[in-house]
């Protein structure tokens, strides 16, 4: 019963997560790239790769930057970059990072 709940309720949730635009992502993607790389990857460690990340994740942890929820490492930084980034914007950045290969 508890499966088919959680299942239920992810099917009900997650398409709200996915309404991001992976082309408009790809255009919007320019400042990302100095340091989580051209195609997601990063290639300096202290850099996260975003490539293949869930969409949702990605959307939340863009989310949780901009409302000064995260700390520590690089969340400054992140900070300064997500604070003119609009919701679509974060949705779109998400789509189009979760669209490319790991």
């Amino acid at each position: 019963m508890k499966t088919w709940l959680i299942g239920a309720l992810m099917a009900a949730v997650l398409p709200a997560w996915a309404a991001g635009d992976a082309q408009r992502g790809a255009e919007k993607a320019g400042s990302c790239m100095a340091c989580h790389g051209a195609e997601g990857k990063a290639t300096v460690p202290l850099y996260p790769s975003l490539a293949g990340q869930h969409a949702p994740y990605l959307e939340h942890a863009l989310q949780a930057y901009k409302k000064g929820e995260r700390s520590g490492g690089q969340a400054e930084v992140m900070k300064a970059f997500v604070a003119g980034l609009s919701d679509d914007d974060m949705a779109d950045l998400a789509a189009y990072y979760s669209s490319l290969q790991p």
